[in-house]
């Protein structure tokens, strides 16, 4: 399999809605195989959209165990992800992203959700999450509408990471994996 490059937030694929997926072929499990291999190799993330990698499908995939002293646990696949429900108890934790490289932003999320998604075995589930599984289905679950992590906190904090997220937007910030800039540019150190 291949680890695949990261795209910036700013590149216009992350600002598109992702398309439904009519048929999960072997195309869908090597792209699926490929996020994590990607994934399990940058090793500073443990979720990743499809439109992060530059395909606009609805997909994500989420390993709680990278990074973790914990026993490992199974990673996930959601192809077609849903959010039924939302808690009215939210809570604001900071965040992450693997296309906003050295950004981290307090987001307020709900402490719970009720999910619907498919697996690689086309498998319907429908599924209650909390915590920080809750945290990262909804940030992933943003990636294929379009919305990015700065985009859900104040505007006063936005202003203040303007000149971090003007260089972000320049291809200035180049993290220590492959990446594709706003303009097309393949950037990064290859691990």
């Amino acid at each position: 399999m291949a680890v695949i490059p990261i795209y910036n937030c700013f590149h216009p694929v992350l600002k598109q809605k992702t398309k439904t997926i009519e048929n999960i072929d072997d195309n869908i499990n090597t792209l699926v195989q490929n996020m994590f291999d990607t994934l399990y190799n940058i090793s500073n993330g443990v979720g990743l959209a499809g439109n992060q990698v530059g395909e606009d499908k609805s997909l994500f995939i989420i390993d709680l165990s990278i990074g973790s002293d914990s026993p490992k646990k199974e990673p996930f696949t959601f192809i077609n992800p849903e959010i039924v429900s939302f808690s009215d108890e939210e809570e604001e934790e900071s965040e992450g992203c693997l296309s906003i490289p050295d950004y981290f932003e307090k987001v307020k999320r709900s402490k719970s959700i009720q999910v619907k998604y498919y697996d690689l075995k086309e498998k319907e589930h429908i599924q209650e999450m909390d915590g920080f599984l809750a945290r990262v289905f909804q940030h992933e679950y943003d990636h294929l509408n379009g919305i990015l992590i700065f985009e859900r906190v104040s505007q006063i904090r936005r202003t203040l990471a303007k000149s971090k997220l003007n260089r972000l937007k320049r291809g200035k910030v180049v993290p220590n994996y492959p990446m594709v800039q706003p303009d097309g540019l393949l950037t990064g150190l290859k691990k």
